[in-house]
Order: structure tokens, then sequence, then C-alpha cells
């Protein structure tokens, strides 16, 4: 099994890992200018789906994001921000969606956890990425998205469910007989 861990975002990468949790292939999330005005970035939704194409996963794990407004005092995203960062992780699962790759998702809190990174300290990840896979280009700071999207992978090779639920718009799938004993934590139906 080869799967697929996903770090959504502009800064986000994708990372792929076998059976046997050996390093194969890791990629900045590719990323094109979003108009003719602007410098700023999207996800190429196209360069995406042809590196999915390439890289062949059997299954893949995305992290589940949520976007952080400001509450009262407290910083938070702005709305611009937020609806960016949501049109960022809603390209990568339209491109798993359409690509037929089935997906899992998993919110930071409990990959983290069963990592070991009671932080949520990126810098954290990085350096586990590195000690368990000294070969992968995790060498500048700026590769964090990288080292998560390797540490997201290696949570779906451990906790990931050997089957695939049904589609629930299936005519006889009945998405109510999945048991909890079916359910992983962090597993969304």
């Amino acid at each position: 099994m080869r799967i697929l861990g996903v770090d959504p975002g502009i800064t986000g990468a994708i990372a792929l890992l076998d059976h046997a949790f050996v390093f194969e292939s890791v990629h900045d999330m590719p990323t094109m200018q979003r108009g003719v005005t602007t410098n700023k970035q999207m996800v190429n939704g196209a360069e995406l789906a042809r590196l999915v194409r390439e890289l062949r996963p059997d299954c893949a794990v995305v992290e589940l994001v949520n976007a952080m407004p400001g509450r009262g005092e407290a910083a938070g995203m702005g709305a611009a921000s937020a609806f960016n960062f949501g049109d960022c992780a809603g390209c990568v699962r339209g491109v798993l969606g359409a690509l037929g790759i089935p997906m899992h998702l998993v919110v930071p809190v409990v990959w983290k956890k069963r990592a070991g990174l009671v932080k949520s300290d990126k810098e954290a990840s990085r350096s586990l990425a590195i000690r368990l896979w000294p070969q992968a280009p995790l060498g500048l700071k700026k590769y964090q998205g990288r080292a998560e999207a390797l540490l997201i992978a290696r949570y779906g090779l451990k906790e990931a469910p050997g089957r695939v639920f049904s589609d629930p718009f299936e005519m006889d799938a009945d998405p109510k007989q999945a048991s909890a004993s079916d359910l992983r934590p962090g597993m969304l139906l």
C-alpha cells in the first residue's frame, strides 16, 4: 500500500510513503499566480493532479483544516485569508476526488498526538521527520509543510482503516450501517 500524505495550503506539500514507512517522494504544493494584477498564489489543480497521477497512491490522508478567525481581542485569520485557505483545501480534496483516490481526513491534533508532538510547533514536526527520513529533502526551515505531509502519511499507514467505506450515494449503501468499530480517531465518513 502506498499512502499519500497531504498538508493542504499554499505552503503545504504532498508526500508518499510505502507500506513499510519507506520514503518515496515529497513535493511542495504546486502553486500558480492567482491573477494578472496580483502576486498572490493559489493551488495549481492541474499540476497537483499530474503529480498525484504520477505518484499513483492507493489512498490519501489529508489534514482536515479549519479557518481560525479572531475572537474578540485575539488575533486570527482575516476573512480573505480564511477564504484562500479553504480554497486551497477544497482544491486538494476536489483533485483527489476527481482522480478517484480514496481519501481519509484527520484533524491536526489527532495525527500530532499519535506522532508524539504535544506542541503544535511546526519546527518540532520537521525535526521528527528528519529523524525518521534522513534522506528526505527537509533541510531548510521552509520545508515544514513537507515534514508535516510525511508525518500525515505515516499516521495514515498506522491508523487508516484497511478498507474504504462504501459511497453513501450508491443506491444500496447505507452510511448508518457503519459501526463504531469501523471508525478510527480522526476519520470521517
